[in-house]
């Protein structure tokens, strides 16, 4: 199977870049287009003008100017890998459904994205995006466990 659309999610963690070298093999091989994206989760409560009038507050202006700043850092370690990815920033209440929402826009045939490894209490808890990931999308998912 030929890859076209790449979809790489981070989230400006050294665990979220553990695909680098991955996602740069796998668009090389099959000269495939290459998507980086970030959530920007929305609480509706604290977004609520944002969401509902379009109104920015200094705290989702910091948010974004964080979040674009991840997703450049990432941007430029695969360019130094000779990749040039476009980069998006979403928004969303949900980090898995803004994703998901994201494949079936840009029409992406391949997510690539890293797993903290939570086992136990921990998955419990904080959830998993890669796990909601492989549930929610009806294309193929690699993940990559960071070290």
């Amino acid at each position: 199977m030929a890859y076209q659309h790449i979809l790489v999610p981070v989230d400006g963690s050294d665990t979220s870049l553990a695909v680098i070298q991955q996602a740069v093999e796998l668009v090389k091989i099959f000269n495939a287009k290459i998507t980086l994206v970030q959530v920007m989760t929305l609480d509706p409560y604290i977004a609520a003008d944002y969401v509902t009038y379009g109104h920015n507050n200094e705290l989702i202006q910091r948010a974004r100017s964080f979040i674009q700043e991840n997703i450049d850092k990432a941007k430029e370690k695969f360019q130094a890998e000779g990749v040039e990815p476009e980069t998006r920033l979403l928004e969303g209440e949900s980090i898995p459904l803004t994703i998901a929402k994201a494949v079936k826009e840009l029409n992406v045939d391949l997510v690539v994205m890293s797993s903290h490894g939570r086992s136990g209490i921990k998955k419990l808890i904080l959830g998993s995006v890669a796990q909601s990931l492989l549930s929610e999308l009806e294309v193929p998912v690699l993940v990559v466990k960071a070290k």
